[in-house]
């Protein structure tokens, strides 16, 4: 654990600059004095107008600006002067509820502080913060120059609540005297690497490289709270903007371990598997296999588990699934049989009958078990196939539609039937990669920003020899244009021939 550090002033700061610290969205702030290097000191968040708010911030974080100061006090009379008296030590800050405090959230250290070279456009500044330009301009008609404070910000174990001061506005950009206040660098807002990277950038005004995907993390963080998948969304963007610390896991990284482990498990020869018997070895395929299946979106039912005179796996949602898995060299024959004399025991005649039934195991069955499969509608994969419907899933999530894939269990050995729905699924993967493209490459020939349906698809049956019609086209710029997919933004119209649509981030396709 990182030494306790005291501290005992605050830099007194805009509300919405001290949230774009907090919220790593920013690394600078802009005091009144030039402030030596290794500095410490909390963050004091102050209220100002809506006006200031409207003049000096991006049309992006103005909503996240216009409530920074909400989260920033209790509200309730504000300290008269002769209270300030108050301040200084921790026992005299034991106030009544009724009087209006301030939260202290977080703590900074000035890794650097400097003059911007004003011989260069402060544009590129204003892109890399949350300020407009009008902001340094206001400031160089009443000073010479400005300075601008490298922070590594670091959050509190907890908020402190220090009495509102009156007139704080006046203290801007300035310190104030604060209790001793406890912290550590346990916290850090962004990490070494990711701080020094943006310290970089903006020591050398480097233009952001993805400016519409802050605009969508913007727009996601307003309805992230009540929305999961947005707030998922939201917290990845932001990690790959640099403004988040937050570790996110990379779902295709973290399951491919055991996903590639799948059809081995379920193809092995078991003599050759060292300590293991094929007792062990059919338990170890009947794991992976309801992993797998609860990976796709069944509801795999823990009442069934296998085992002698056990039914390997049943799944009750979205809809009845009856599965019997086999691992080892071949599937032995009688499993048709064996799955229907569990099936029924377990489920009863009339349930199990209705359910679609699946044997689970390595290469091809026998004419025998094939023909019996037919008679009873029991349909048969290889592991590996398995295998490959759950990478399909961990490379893109929202994929399997398993009502899609129901009418794909047909009776017999279906291999060549689900890498056919594989198929079908990556090739609308595929369309909407190539319409995202297409968004993409327009504006560069045009100078344009956002782009219209015929254009795109224009552009796109030009490029791919296609005949996708503008109904289509504007069905998919839908899709991907929705807060919860972010590939392409939208510029609502009057109808869908006026609706504009521009790029974000691209559908990456193996």
């Amino acid at each position: 654990m990182n030494e306790s550090i005291l501290i005992y002033n605050a830099l007194c700061l805009p509300a919405p600059d001290v949230e774009a610290l907090i919220q790593g969205r920013i690394i600078a702030a802009i005091p009144r004095t030039l402030l030596d290097l290794g500095k410490t000191f909390a963050l004091y968040p102050v209220e100002i107008s809506t006006a200031a708010i409207d003049r000096y911030y991006h049309p992006s974080f103005l909503p996240i600006a216009k409530t920074a100061w909400e989260k920033s006090y209790h509200p309730s009379m504000l300290l008269q002067p002769e209270q300030l008296s108050l301040i200084p030590t921790q026992k005299q800050l034991q106030l009544p509820l009724s009087e209006s405090k301030v939260l202290i959230k977080a703590w900074a250290k000035c890794e650097l502080c400097e003059m911007p070279d004003k011989t260069k456009p402060l544009d590129i500044l204003s892109q890399l913060t949350i300020w407009k330009p009008e902001i340094f301009e206001e400031i160089l008609q009443k000073r010479p120059h400005f300075f601008l404070a490298y922070l590594r910000v670091y959050h509190l174990d907890k908020p402190y609540e220090i009495p509102a001061i009156p007139n704080i506005q006046d203290k801007l950009g300035k310190f104030i005297g604060l209790p001793n206040i406890s912290a550590s660098e346990d916290k850090p807002v962004l990490s070494d690497q990711i701080f020094l990277q943006r310290k970089y950038q903006l020591q050398n005004l480097e233009p952001p490289l993805h400016p519409k995907l802050e605009e969508l993390q913007s727009a996601l963080s307003q309805i992230a709270n009540n929305n999961p998948a947005a707030q998922q969304l939201e917290n990845e963007i932001k990690v790959f903007l640099g403004w988040s610390n937050e570790p996110t896991t990379n779902t295709i990284d973290a399951d491919l371990a055991w996903i590639k482990t799948i059809a081995s498990l379920g193809d092995r020869s078991i003599e050759f598997e060292e300590k293991k018997n094929s007792y062990q070895a059919g338990t170890d395929f009947e794991n992976i296999a309801r992993d797998s299946l609860d990976f796709l979106g069944f509801k795999v039912e823990n009442a069934y588990k296998g085992g002698a005179g056990g039914l390997d796996l049943y799944c009750s949602q979205p809809y009845p699934l009856v599965c019997e898995c086999k691992a080892g060299k071949s599937i032995p024959s009688g499993t048709i049989e064996e799955l229907l004399k569990l099936g029924g025991m377990h489920l009863g005649a009339d349930k199990f009958l209705n359910s679609p039934k699946l044997v689970i195991g390595p290469g091809n069955a026998t004419s025998d078990t094939q023909k019996s499969s037919k008679e009873w509608k029991v349909s048969i994969i290889k592991a590996m196939t398995l295998q490959k419907l759950v990478e399909l899933k961990a490379k893109y999530p929202g994929a399997i539609n398993l009502i899609e894939l129901k009418e794909y269990l047909e009776p017999g050995q279906i291999d060549d039937k689900i890498n056919e729905y594989i198929d079908k699924i990556e090739k609308e993967i595929k369309l909407r990669s190539l319409i995202i493209q297409a968004a993409k490459d327009i504006p560069k020939s045009n100078n344009q920003i956002a782009v219209t349906v015929m254009e795109i698809r224009t552009q796109y049956n030009a490029i791919n020899k296609s005949n996708l019609t503008d109904e289509i086209v504007h069905d998919l710029l839908i899709e991907l244009s929705s807060p919860l997919i972010g590939y392409l933004g939208r510029e609502t119209g009057d109808d869908c021939k006026t609706d504009k649509f521009y790029y974000l981030r691209d559908l990456p396709i193996n």
